[in-house]
């Protein structure tokens, strides 16, 4: 049998010289081509808290107050007229014995229209009060945009987003804060007139309450 044995150049051969910078660069294997990478994320986003934006903004807490205000100015006109009518409807059966039966159906019925316009008269102060809130906040991001414009320009930023629309995001992007205090230097609290005109559009003046109308069963404002 023949044993194998290392090739003469092998056992001859003195050990190479070592390769210099350029050889080593030359011999070294090209890296494979790679993917070109994806476009980086854009840049000059910035993100506002809108609700946060109105709410703590001088004119938002103003408005606020108004619409507080004229709440409970509502409520407790609900409260007048719903003892009004208790104390009418009370009257009422009291001399449901004593009067004569159409009389007292005559009287019922007529309870019972006022009272329903009535309710109609006060629901439609409350839409108008929920209206009037909605207006003075869709004023507000108006007169709000010439601001917030300056602010991007300012941040060399393209666009706003709405924080409800942002799952993260660095505090640096969050221009919160900077539009509250800008807002505040333009608009202050909004001015003289009022934010909230809580006066529903063309209202039919609400009847009297009288001290003669009955109901079996009236109807009340809650």
């Amino acid at each position: 049998m023949l044993a194998l044995a290392a090739p003469a150049a092998a056992q001859q051969d003195p050990a190479p010289a070592p390769l210099t910078p350029a050889q080593t660069q030359a011999q070294t294997p090209a890296a494979p081509p790679q993917d070109t990478p994806s476009a980086p994320a854009p840049e000059g986003i910035l993100v506002l808290d809108q609700d946060r934006f109105f709410a703590e903004s001088a004119y938002g807490r103003r408005a606020q107050s108004e619409l507080d205000s004229a709440g409970q100015t509502l409520a407790a006109e609900n409260r007048r007229i719903e003892a009004d009518l208790t104390a009418e409807e009370l009257d009422l059966t009291e001399r449901r014995e004593t009067l004569p039966r159409e009389e007292f159906v005559a009287l019922a019925e007529d309870f019972d229209q006022r009272v329903e316009q009535i309710r109609s008269e006060q629901d439609a102060k409350a839409r108008a009060l929920t209206a009037a809130a909605d207006a003075a906040r869709q004023r507000f991001f108006e007169l709000a945009v010439p601001v917030l414009l300056d602010l991007v320009r300012d941040r060399g930023a393209a666009v706003i987003l709405d924080s409800r629309t942002v799952l993260l995001s660095a505090e640096t992007v969050d221009i919160t804060e900077a539009a509250i205090a800008r807002i505040d230097e333009a608009l202050g609290d909004g001015g003289e007139e009022p934010l909230i005109d809580p006066a529903p559009p063309g209202p039919s003046p609400r009847p009297e309450v009288q001290q003669d109308a009955p109901a079996e069963t009236p109807a009340i404002l809650p």
